[in-house]
């Protein structure tokens, strides 16, 4: 007899429907076809004794499972519950009239246990819009799946309850979640807050305007200023997660299976923060099965590198197109994937091999051009997408002994989502711009235009500084966002003067001087 069910096979961070046949026939043997992986191959093992640990029969008589479509490989062990189904159907144990109606997906114990799985959230997504009537899942991915609606998602801990709910002799309730009051109650700041800052006025500055207009920042600073302290705080003040950005990011996390048990849609923006000895592939996502890197994995927050010039050279040069395009396209022989990568990336960094250069009490032990050659790690090109960059000198003792609170993060991102609601109406009408770090030359021209007062700064800031000409289009843009938390329209030549001082290391003698600045 055949019978058919359906199941689902993640591609990037959508699925794609499998179609589950089975036929019982005359003759001994188990063989499965439609590309299987070894742990699909293993599936019959687990299967046969689930089977008989929940009291059904293997069928004794040749089984053949196919898993189509057969040119898409099969991974993982998701497909162990609807083959164990199917099979019960083409064995006639149940019923098989309604399996076509359902989506299933979940890993057999060998006791019959249905366990987690990675990607429940697209496959949801995808049995929705396929017009399936409902999807079964594993206990531990109810919650997540049942960020889908208007579908039915069934949580199961056991295989025979999937047995009796098609044999009509159990019910399985439907997990129901309202997305929108769950993800409006979860969203909200919590955690790190950067009230516990003591002084760094001009660094959170620089943060608020980073945040306002989605430019990148790279802090240089000597160890112990409070680098990694203030970048970590750095989601407390980013604009909240809509639900569209909510369900993508989910849905990457879903992937990749670093979501928890009954976890649902991430109400936060991601942190990231890989060491230094990162590979490029877990940075930018592949391998033999393609999974998110860590840029996909920030996508919508905030990828932070500490250490910048300790990181591999070619692991820090994979990043240049995916901060430009806001995408990475993994191209293997065996596959093409495309991952989403729209994150906001905070680099920190010594200003020497010492660490003390520029320091107002310590001396700087490094070698003449020590400072330069360390600075040259970082290539020009991926200095050049770095909007902001700023230097930290150490808090002194009076302001670290303070017992008065800095500015809470509510009060900033108050101000950060003013001015993202300014940037949404100014780019409406242009796709793929949501913010100022995403201006095209012919977009500064006519949104950023400084005055002529301001222009005359600029040009005397160019020649003074001897900075190169990639600082200009960084300096309008970062100018055109602190012009917007100010609520002008036009640029002025003091929102001129804060987005060049945002620039320290463009200036040639930077590096090279040795007088120190207290």
């Amino acid at each position: 007899m055949l019978a058919k069910t359906f199941a689902a096979a993640v591609q990037g961070i959508d699925a794609i429907t499998v179609t589950v046949e089975v036929v019982v026939d005359k003759g001994i043997g188990y063989t499965i076809v439609g590309l299987p992986d070894a742990a699909v191959k293993e599936a019959g093992e687990r299967i046969q004794t689930a089977l008989s640990q929940s009291g059904q029969e293997w069928p004794r008589r040749h089984t053949v499972v196919n898993l189509s479509p057969a040119d898409v490989r099969k991974e993982g062990a998701a497909y162990d519950l609807p083959m164990a189904i199917c099979i019960l159907a083409a064995n006639e144990r149940i019923p098989a009239t309604e399996l076509a109606d359902y989506v299933m997906i979940g890993e057999l114990s060998l006791d019959g246990s249905v366990l987690p799985v990675k990607g429940v959230l697209p496959m949801a997504i995808m049995a929705r819009k396929a017009g399936y009537k409902g999807i079964i899942v594993p206990r531990a991915n109810e919650t997540e799946a049942a960020v889908v609606n208007d579908i039915n998602i069934y949580g199961v801990d056991h295989l025979s309850q999937v047995v009796d709910f098609f044999n009509g002799t159990g019910q399985i309730e439907p997990t129901v979640v309202n997305t929108r009051e769950e993800f409006a109650k979860g969203a909200d700041l919590g955690g790190l807050d950067f009230s516990d800052v003591k002084g760094q006025e001009n660094v959170k500055r620089a943060f608020e305007v980073a945040c306002a207009g989605g430019h990148n920042i790279l802090l240089v600073g000597p160890p112990g200023s409070g680098k990694s302290m203030m970048a970590k705080r750095l989601p407390s003040i980013m604009p909240p997660l809509t639900l569209a950005e909510a369900l993508e990011t989910t849905k990457i996390h879903s992937v990749a299976g670093k979501l928890s048990r009954g976890s649902m849609l991430m109400t936060t923006r991601p942190f990231r923060a890989p060491h230094h000895t990162i590979s490029p592939v877990a940075l930018v996502g592949g391998g033999s099965t393609p999974m998110p890197g860590e840029i996909s994995l920030a996508h919508n927050g905030v990828l932070f590198l500490d250490e910048f010039p300790e990181f591999n050279r070619s692991v820090l040069e994979v990043m240049r197109q995916p901060l430009e395009d806001r995408r990475i396209s993994i191209c293997r022989a065996r596959y093409s994937i495309d991952y989403p990568a729209g994150f906001m990336l905070v680099a920190s960094m010594n200003p020497c091999p010492c660490g003390y250069y520029n320091h107002p009490t310590k001396e700087c032990t490094c070698a003449p051009g020590a400072v330069q050659r360390y600075l040259g790690r970082i290539s020009g090109p991926l200095l050049d997408r770095i909007d902001i960059q700023v230097e930290i000198m150490p808090v002194p003792f009076e302001e670290l002994s303070s017992q008065r609170d800095g500015e809470a993060s509510k009060s900033i991102r108050e101000r950060v989502v003013e001015a993202r609601h300014i940037q949404s109406a100014r780019y409406a009408g242009t796709p793929g711009v949501f913010c100022n770090a995403q201006m095209t030359s012919k977009m500064l021209a006519e949104h950023a235009r400084p005055d002529s007062e301001g222009l005359d700064m600029l040009r005397m800031a160019m020649e003074r500084f001897d900075m190169s000409a990639r600082a200009y289009d960084r300096i309008l843009k970062v100018a055109r966002t602190i012009a917007d938390l100010d609520k002008s329209t036009e640029v002025k030549s003091h929102h001129i003067a804060e987005a060049i001082s945002y620039r320290n290391l463009d200036r040639s003698n930077w590096g090279s001087q040795t007088v120190k600045f207290v």
